[in-house]
């Protein structure tokens, strides 16, 4: 595994010790699709933005789904596996501090991000999340250790896709394994909501990362 292994956009930090966020897109986006929410959520921070490897019908993603809101469970888990190697040697490679790297996506990326704290406990300090659902589906995580984790959920109350109950499930498992977790419903669906995404910002700057 090298940094190169997946193709990924850069972006050092402008502010002295601002932390790092890692961002995973959605389905169909890519590399570029969620520097403007970092941007957003922290001010100054380096922004670390790489491309899912699984091709759907010429969108890419981050694992494989038998249908929509049906996981391919095996895949995720391998998958997060590679995407967590692959995390390790970008630590490396631009020298970023595993305390002050904060993970936060949409839809699959967010539901990657969920996989990440629960499959890999220690790799990222904090999560903001939006559209994400319990990332093993039925299975239920091993009981990792995540205190010290702060995780900022925000959900649709009328997803669709992420439906509403595997968010709450999210939610239970992350606390159930000690981490610090602020969820945020708002009315509407598949979305990142205006007034969340303000909820988001305030949280990040409140956290100390």
């Amino acid at each position: 595994m090298a940094v190169g292994d997946y193709i990924h956009v850069w972006e050092p930090a402008t502010e002295p010790g601002a932390p790092t966020l890692l961002l995973l897109h959605g389905t169909g986006a890519d590399e570029h699709d969620l520097l403007p929410l970092g941007h957003a959520l922290a001010p100054g921070a380096a922004l670390l933005s790489p491309r899912g490897k699984v091709d759907e019908n010429g969108m890419s993603r981050w694992f494989r789904r038998l249908r929509e809101g049906v996981f391919d469970v095996e895949d995720l888990i391998a998958r997060t596996d590679d995407l967590a190697a692959w995390v390790e040697e970008a630590i490396e490679a631009y020298a970023l501090s595993p305390e002050r790297l904060v993970v936060s996506g949409f839809s699959n990326g967010a539901n990657t991000g969920a996989a990440l704290m629960l499959l890999h406990p220690g790799l990222v300090s904090g999560a903001a999340l939006f559209a994400a659902g319990a990332p093993l589906q039925g299975r239920d995580p091993d009981p990792v250790d995540l205190s010290g984790t702060r995780v900022f959920l925000g959900s649709g109350v009328a997803d669709p896709i992420t439906t509403i109950g595997q968010a709450r499930l999210l939610g239970r498992q992350l606390q159930e394994r000690g981490a610090q977790v602020t969820e945020r419903e708002h009315p509407g669906g598949h979305q990142m909501a205006p007034d969340v995404m303000a909820q988001a910002r305030s949280w990040f700057s409140e956290s100390g990362f």
